[in-house]
């Protein structure tokens, strides 16, 4: 299967501070992949870059920009315009050919037409995400990048969240997503990127990274983890 996302030694810089560090992976269509690390430890750049949303100091992404859909972690949402009048509004400044279709494929796909005429900012937390998320997909692109998709969200939310990530998936949408749960790339991911320090230390198989971490198949996830970055990391679980 050829590779649909394409990741060449990334390297961007803040001054004299380096966040990320000759990141290079692959992706293949369909599937999830999480990307899990101490805070600092890179996790919101590696994705604002291969969303485009901020230009890397050097190495590259394929495709570029236009084919991959962002959703940062804070709602990028008009609260005072209703969920269609977003999508509408997105349509139009990302230059979809047929906007008003991609509103209703967009409402239909997230289970959001219900509430289309609702204003965004009465919404839930978990349908704020789901618009959020829809905003990210307007233009069919096949790499989603998500930014901590399910913080804030309680347990309901998140498990239809979830299940509509993973149905995206199972369409054949690559998605790239960023979590501090831990169970979430355990449950959800096929493959789990560890950052710590701005490099990257493991990509593979959750259950590789069990047994990477001293944990039994169907152990903790977030233990192997902690074990693995005391064991790899030159500033351990804290990023300090």
């Amino acid at each position: 299967m050829s590779a649909v996302l394409r990741v060449d030694s990334l390297v961007k810089r803040y001054g004299e501070l380096e966040a990320l560090r000759d990141v290079s992976f692959q992706a293949d269509a369909g599937e999830l992949v999480a990307v899990i690390g101490p805070n600092g430890a890179g996790k919101t750049t590696l994705l604002s870059i291969i969303a485009g949303a901020q230009a890397p100091t050097s190495g590259s992404v394929e495709p570029g920009a236009d084919a991959v859909g962002w959703a940062p972690q804070q709602p990028a949402v008009y609260s005072k315009l209703t969920v269609a009048e977003n999508l509408e509004l997105f349509a139009r400044l990302e230059g979809v050919g047929d906007p008003a279709g991609a509103v209703d494929r967009m409402l239909g796909q997230t289970g959001l037409r219900g509430r289309a005429s609702e204003r965004v900012g009465r919404l839930s937390g978990g349908n704020r995400q789901r618009v959020n998320v829809a905003l990210g997909l307007l233009g069919d692109p096949p790499v989603l990048a998500l930014d901590e998709p399910s913080a804030s969200l309680d347990p309901g939310q998140r498990e239809r969240l979830w299940g509509f990530v993973v149905g995206l998936a199972e369409g054949g949408t690559t998605v790239i997503f960023s979590t501090h749960n831990v169970s979430e790339a355990q449950r959800y991911g096929h493959r789990a990127i560890v950052l710590a320090d701005g490099r990257l230390l493991f990509d593979g198989p959750p259950d590789e990274l069990l047994r990477a971490g001293g944990e039994q198949l169907g152990g903790d996830l977030e233990r192997a983890l902690v074990a693995f970055l005391l064991d790899r990391s030159p500033s351990g679980v804290d990023g300090s």
